[in-house]
């Protein structure tokens, strides 16, 4: 992974704003946005996805909506801030952004994890809360398990290398 987010800091100097881009542009679908209609799954998401999301709504000054439904929330009022964020990282900083944002399919879990807000551990856990809440309700899928648990030591990799 070291070699691998090597290469990604030589890439994002390279191609820093196609990159930025295209970061803002999964920013608008992240997990965190996207809300299950369960209500056990529901207040679960309420107690530990929201202290990331009014933590983001802090930095980002900007309101964040979530939904329940297939629509994708405007959170137009994030875009500009969360640009002057990326814009402000060092390349070092991007390449580990970008590889948590893909792995989690969230750039404010990664946000988070880069900015020192949550450890890889932590945002693991609020990566799969919905799918560690489904294994609880109809067992564990043991191919999405091994996966998951891959996906957290790449995590664990990625933060690692951020300190270094």
């Amino acid at each position: 992974m070291k070699k691998i987010l090597n290469q990604a800091v030589k890439e994002i100097g390279e191609h820093r704003e196609a990159i930025i881009a295209k970061l803002l542009e999964l920013a608008r679908t992240d997990l965190l946005f996207f809300w299950g209609e369960n209500k056990d799954l529901f207040l679960r998401q309420e107690k530990k996805w929201m202290p990331i999301l009014d933590w983001a709504s802090q930095i980002l000054k900007a309101k964040l909506e979530k939904t329940n439904k297939l629509d994708v929330p405007a959170n137009k009022e994030m875009a500009a801030p969360m640009a002057k964020i990326l814009k402000d990282m060092s390349d070092k900083e991007l390449a580990c952004y970008y590889a948590a944002t893909l792995n989690m399919r969230s750039a404010l879990l990664a946000l988070a994890l880069v900015k020192g807000r949550i450890s890889a551990e932590e945002a693991c856990d609020l990566s799969y809360l919905e799918e560690l809440w489904q294994n609880e309700m109809w067992g564990t899928d043991l191919e999405a398990k091994e996966k998951r648990q891959e996906r957290c030591e790449e995590l664990k990799e990625i933060e690692k290398y951020l300190k270094s």
